[in-house]
């Protein structure tokens, strides 16, 4: 009689990977998913590399998940929700996984574009489910003013959080009211990520300077506030006490970041006036009972005036501007954040527009701080993060733009942040596995997803202007746009619209729209094709703008009022013939 043999569980894939895993042989069928009573979470194992660490044995008869913390149990249940997703079995054998690196993370400008909150809470959701764990919010920043005839007053600037302190100091085109950002920062922490919200300054602080022109610098320009001007502290320690004083702060989390980027150097005695800037807002969060988080720029800043370094968490991103070996000597704790690896910059035609994630997922850790190589594990790294810039202010980008870049690049920074360089997975392999995990995730961050086609079947009238027919927090496509009455979209405060207008009749119109383009087919005709497209601000042609003119249709929004009757809408992820 032959003898049936039943191999060995290879290790199972998921995002990040584990670290540890020991095949056994058969399977668990969970019968009701996570909540199968087969499956137990308890909070017994000792710690011996960190507080998230966590251990799953897997039998056929049931499954034991163990860690010495809250955290190490829910991120083993997000490790049991991916196998899950991919299989209603999960493979025997022993799961032991612990993060190499503390802090692993995404930073999101959210000065130069407003980031709607539902946007933010999506994002959330993405880093919990690939077990990144902190949310770095850039709240203040300004446009370049060379898109602006290089003119500071009409160059935009917004600070993005309700502020009783300074009436009219938040943004008129978007900001979070208090409450609403307290609420984002529960929400967060019910999920595992830290939320660091930032207030930049010295530099890149045009929206302070537009309120209080007294106290920008006509000598630096006016998006560096004066810091020969003793009027700076005082504005500044009110606006930071309005977040962090108080029984119940507006800022939650343990960490505040102070900015401190890009301030000129141009000669030592205001090289001396900003590190004593630095040195007392370090000391003032801290004084609110907060680690003081600061990008690195002290190489740049050199000098005899003494800033604070023990406890202080740098972000690491231009070695030009620190250096990170220097930091770290200096007692600072760094965060790997290299421009040349892990910026994305929508657009822009410099660093990258999608990270390049077959690099990173082969070469880079947060050990590599640019040209720099620290031993992996080494303690002065906290971890790493990418980062998100709209630098572009006006460049058509939207929401959905931003989230198209950011969600390969989360996948593929949590694996390394997690898993750093015992990552066992080919690339090709896991780019291939990638899409297997994370699908209801992907869905509601990505809706429909790029390339589709969306047809419509419709028995057209005449239309007013300002007729639409879906809308989904204000992602809307219109049978008839407000200004022109013309078909279109709008979405993210920009409108866009075709060269066709609605005429009464049967008709079939298709939308197809790429990361790229969006074009509309009217019975089968190709009518108008929106392209990327180049904006000239200077005659000789090198100051431009690239403006990307793309649309998410907003299947399942709300549907308008319209005469016009929709007698079919299909759609699919292509492009057609």
């Amino acid at each position: 009689m032959p003898v049936l043999i039943i191999a060995q569980n290879t290790k199972p894939f998921t995002i990040p990977e584990v670290q540890a895993w020991k095949g056994g042989k058969g399977v668990f069928v969970a019968e009701n998913g996570l909540d199968d009573s087969r499956i137990t979470f308890h909070k017994r194992m000792s710690q011996r590399r960190s507080p998230e660490e966590y251990s799953i044995s897997i039998s056929r008869k049931g499954v034991g998940v163990s860690s010495p913390s809250d955290a190490g149990l829910r991120l083993a249940r997000t490790t049991l929700a991916q196998l899950l997703e991919q299989s209603d079995t999960l493979p025997c054998g022993t799961i032991d996984d612990w993060p190499r690196y503390p802090l692993r993370g995404f930073m999101l400008d959210c000065g130069r574009k407003f980031i709607p909150m539902y946007v933010l809470r999506d994002i959330v959701d993405m880093m919990a489910y690939y077990k990144m764990n902190t949310l770095h919010l850039h709240l203040n920043d300004n446009a370049f003013p060379q898109y602006f005839n290089n003119d500071w007053t009409s160059t935009p600037a917004a600070f993005r959080l309700e502020c009783d302190t300074y009436p009219g100091l938040a943004a008129t085109d978007g900001y979070y009211t208090k409450k609403e950002f307290v609420e984002l920062q529960e929400y967060a922490d019910a999920k595992g990520v830290e939320i660091i919200p930032e207030i930049d300054v010295p530099a890149h602080s045009l929206a302070f300077t537009h309120y209080r022109p007294d106290l920008g610098s006509n000598e630096f320009g006016m998006d560096h506030l004066n810091l020969r001007n003793p009027d700076v502290y005082p504005f500044l320690d009110a606006l930071f006490a309005e977040y962090l004083g108080g029984d119940n702060p507006v800022f939650r989390g343990r960490r505040v970041n102070i900015g401190t980027d890009e301030y000129s150097n141009r000669d030592s005695t205001i090289v001396e006036e900003f590190r004593r800037f630095t040195d007392h807002y370090i000391r003032l969060v801290e004084s609110y009972g907060k680690q003081a988080v600061l990008w690195g720029s002290l190489t740049h800043a050199a000098g005899v005036t003494p800033v604070k370094a023990e406890g202080v968490l740098m972000n690491c991103w231009y070695n030009g501007y620190a250096d990170p070996q220097t930091m770290k000597e200096a007692g600072y704790q760094l965060v790997s954040i290299p421009d040349g690896y892990v910026y994305i910059v929508p657009a822009a035609g410099y660093y990258y527009d999608y990270l390049n994630c077959a690099s990173q997922y082969d070469n880079w850790t947060p050990a590599q701080i640019g040209n720099q190589r620290f031993d992996e594990g080494d303690p002065a790294i906290e971890g790493g993060m990418f980062a998100v810039w709209n630098d572009h202010a006006g460049n058509g980008i939207s929401c959905a733009d931003i989230l198209h870049r950011v969600y390969p690049a989360m996948q593929t920074l949590a694996a390394k942040t997690w898993t750093a360089d015992h990552v066992t997975f080919p690339y090709a392999v896991f780019d291939s596995l990638s899409h297997t995990v994370g699908k209801d995730v992907r869905s509601q961050v990505l809706g429909i997803g790029w390339p589709y086609t969306v047809t419509l079947e419709i028995d057209a009238v005449e239309e007013e202007p300002s007729t639409w027919l879906y809308d989904d927090n204000g992602t809307c496509f219109w049978l008839a746009d407000p200004i022109k009455g013309l078909v279109g979209f709008s979405r993210d405060g920009y409108l866009y619209t075709f060269n066709y207008r609605l005429t009464p009749g049967r008709h079939t119109l298709s939308i197809q729209g790429t990361n790229e383009m969006t074009r509309l087919i009217v019975d089968g005709r190709v009518l108008d094709t929106l392209l990327r497209r180049w904006r000239y601000y200077t005659p000789d042609g090198k100051t431009k703008m690239a403006e990307v003119p793309t649309f998410l249709f907003p299947i399942g929004g709300k549907e308008g009022a319209h005469r016009s009757k929709i007698l079919r809408i299909t759609h699919d992820n292509s492009l057609g013939d």
